[in-house]
């Protein structure tokens, strides 16, 4: 039996995929709202593509968490809740803590000198009550240490979920739920390991940041 052409099907992955990207770069950056509809007519006009991409972009998004889908009712950007900011914290933790222990002992020295400046900036601005500001900008302080972990599953894993996460912190009961004094000083732990190069320090202090318990 002849093996059917898949080049068609290629392209309309790569279509979803930048589809995709584009209505995220949306979200994450402002442009589209916590809870603004989103009308497939309007998605067309914008995004110059069919119908299809776009839905298989939507679906793609709804797993991720930023976008909430309930047929025949509405397609519109997730609302994140205080309620969820908790567990959603917790569970960077949990992915980050092993992604950080990986990733230290890679950093070059000059990886490593730009990831404790970038720890420097979070503790000035936490301590400058930014705290809000900082759970807009967290995929982007995440993406730093799945991009050296070198493991291309976890790597996947943290593409996949990370966006999501870290939508959901953006609340304004952020410093509530999670209060700066109880993240600086293990913030201070981290940037000190990686400094000294100590992937088992900085993966007890990524996890102490995000509020998981402790190992006896």
């Amino acid at each position: 039996m002849p093996v059917p052409a898949t080049q068609p099907a290629a392209e309309r992955k790569l279509l979803r995929d930048t589809v995709q990207d584009k209505i995220r770069d949306a979200i994450m950056d402002g442009t589209l709202e916590p809870g603004e509809r989103l009308n497939d007519d309007d998605l067309i006009a914008w995004l110059g593509v069919s119908r299809t991409p776009i839905r298989e972009a939507l679906a793609e998004l709804a797993r991720a968490g930023l976008i909430e889908m309930a047929p025949n009712r509405y397609t519109r950007v997730a609302a994140p809740t205080a309620a969820e900011v908790l567990d959603a914290y917790r569970t960077l933790g949990v992915i980050y803590g092993g992604v950080v222990r990986l990733a230290v002992p890679r950093f070059t020295d000059a990886e490593r000198r730009e990831v404790v400046a970038t720890l420097d900036q979070v503790l000035t601005r936490l301590g400058e009550g930014e705290q809000a500001a900082l759970a807009h900008d967290g995929a982007d302080v995440y993406a730093m240490w799945a991009d050296a972990c070198g493991n291309a599953s976890l790597a996947q894993l943290c593409r996949s979920t990370t966006d999501g996460l870290s939508y959901k912190l953006r609340v304004p009961e952020i410093a509530e739920v999670v209060p700066v004094e109880a993240v600086a000083p293990h913030i201070v732990d981290l940037r000190d390991a990686v400094g000294a190069g100590d992937p088992i320090a900085a993966e007890l202090a990524m996890e102490a940041v995000h509020l998981l318990p402790g190992r006896d």
